[in-house]
């Protein structure tokens, strides 16, 4: 993007003159991607427009099977896939995956219960990782080192040291990564990095969302199957096989109320900050433009009304970003009502729909001579993106692109949640260092990030002593 500056001629209102001085250059640099110009070839790494896109599903729960195997089953024909496999450390997930997939395709398809046997595959060329927290870094690096693409979901890694680890990866093997926060792609967000990048908004003040939930059994309560059974599932990572817990986490018997209800329970996941936060961190990082890393994180967590856990049921998050502008996220298992998305600048305010597919722009009030409020309807994607998230992906498998979800968001967007964290159970606001990658109190004094060996040492969180509901 250019930086050469523009002045208004004499007489001429700063209106007419955003509308005549090249605000489609600025708006493709609000979120940059990769352009291959005529005379550049895209990487090797690039899979042919026309090549079929075999995919081995490693995690195929709830999310892994509702939302990947069965939506890219139903696009698999438009999107040129075919899907190969299907692993879970359950034998009764991978194999109800594997038979969905053959009943409902010709697609040869085969079931494991070791991720180890996909990645060693040499016909899949990209794997979908929807394991739980813990295992998402080691598996897709992994995956990463033998030639494949990844989409993983939210959120990217459960600790932000292990975050750094997959993102040099990606860095280092070139491989393209879509994190699944499928709202990233809905046509609001992409509408507004075009109007930041056009100077809509000025300087960047205020961005705000909320992801709220009131479920009357419980946030993450899901139901206890009978087939959940030690004969079923491999429960540790031991002798040379692969189970749900990993070998350096605390050990523990086999628990059908971890396995299922495991969002809840610290040595698994963040809780709202895992679960419900990055779908509103990602979009709005998104439509921010240049994606940054936080400069300082604070968070409010608390745990009055569901003792039935280890993580909070009521959340707040704000971060501070080093071109100046704040972010706010609140998040709640125990009340549904949140507050509209929100971005606010000096020049002006861009609200934006739930759904996708609307937003609002309104210029301050003493600029109403410079700025026209505008209105965006029926913006597309909207509603369920996911396939859309999913096909973004695989396009830019086989063009290059950076897709809307990609690494250099993705380790902004895990920062502020791992800072996040780290300032609510320690007690603090937590500073950041993106060279240096280390984390500070107010006063300088490093602050240690969590990580496995460390928590598999807690008895403690940081609303009452670390829970074994159902043991």
């Amino acid at each position: 993007m250019s930086t050469k500056k523009h002045s208004p001629k004499s007489g001429e209102t700063r209106r007419k003159f955003l509308k005549t001085t090249g605000t489609v250059a600025a708006a493709a640099a609000a979120f940059k991607v990769p352009v291959y110009a005529g005379n550049k070839a895209p990487s090797a790494n690039v899979k042919g427009a026309n090549e079929k896109i075999v995919i081995g599903f490693i995690g195929v729960g709830g999310r892994g099977f509702g939302a990947h195997v069965r939506q890219m089953r139903q696009h698999a024909e438009g999107n040129n896939i075919a899907q190969a496999a299907m692993c879970d450390v359950s034998k009764h997930r991978a194999n109800a995956a594997k038979d969905f997939v053959a009943k409902n395709s010709k697609d040869k398809v085969e079931a494991y219960t070791d991720y180890r046997k996909v990645i060693e595959r040499k016909d899949i060329d990209a794997v979908v990782c929807a394991t739980v927290d813990h295992w998402h870094t080691r598996i897709c690096i992994e995956a990463m080192e033998t030639g494949k693409d990844i989409y993983v979901e939210k959120p990217m890694t459960r600790y932000l040291g292990e975050a750094f680890k997959f993102y040099d990866a990606v860095k280092r093997t070139k491989r393209k990564v879509q994190v699944g926060s499928q709202i990233t792609s809905c046509g609001n967000f992409a509408k507004a990095a075009e109007l930041i990048a056009q100077g809509k908004l000025g300087p960047l003040v205020l961005a705000q969302g909320s992801y709220m939930r009131n479920n009357p059994k419980g946030e993450w309560n899901y139901r206890l199957q009978p087939w959940a059974t030690k004969g079923d599932i491999q429960w540790t990572t031991e002798k040379g096989k692969i189970g749900w817990l990993r070998e350096d986490m605390k050990q523990r018997d086999f628990n059908a109320d971890h396995y299922f209800r495991w969002r809840k329970y610290l040595p698994y996941c963040a809780g709202l900050l895992g679960d419900l936060v990055p779908h509103r961190l990602f979009p709005l990082m998104r439509a921010l433009g240049k994606p940054e890393f936080p400069s300082r994180v604070a968070c409010f967590g608390s745990r009055h009304v569901t003792p039935d856990r280890d993580v909070s049921d009521n959340t707040q998050v704000m971060a501070e970003f080093p071109s100046g502008g704040t972010l706010m996220v609140t998040s709640s298992s125990i009340h549904g009502a949140g507050f509209n998305e929100l971005i606010r600048g000096h020049h002006g305010t861009i609200a934006l729909s739930s759904t996708g597919d609307t937003l609002e722009y309104k210029p301050e009030k003493h600029l109403a001579e410079d700025f026209d409020p505008e209105t965006f309807t029926n913006l597309k994607p909207s509603g369920n993106t996911t396939p859309q998230h999913h096909k973004n992906w695989l396009d830019c498998i086989r063009n290059g692109d950076e897709p809307v979800a990609g690494i250099d968001l993705a380790i902004r967007v895990q920062a502020v949640i791992s800072l996040a964290e780290i300032a609510d159970r320690r007690g603090t606001m937590a500073h950041f260092d993106p060279k240096t990658r280390k984390i500070t109190d107010g006063s300088g004094r490093e602050i240690k990030a969590y990580d496995y060996a460390e928590e598999a040492k807690l008895d403690h969180g940081p609303y009452g002593p670390i829970r074994e509901i159902g043991s």
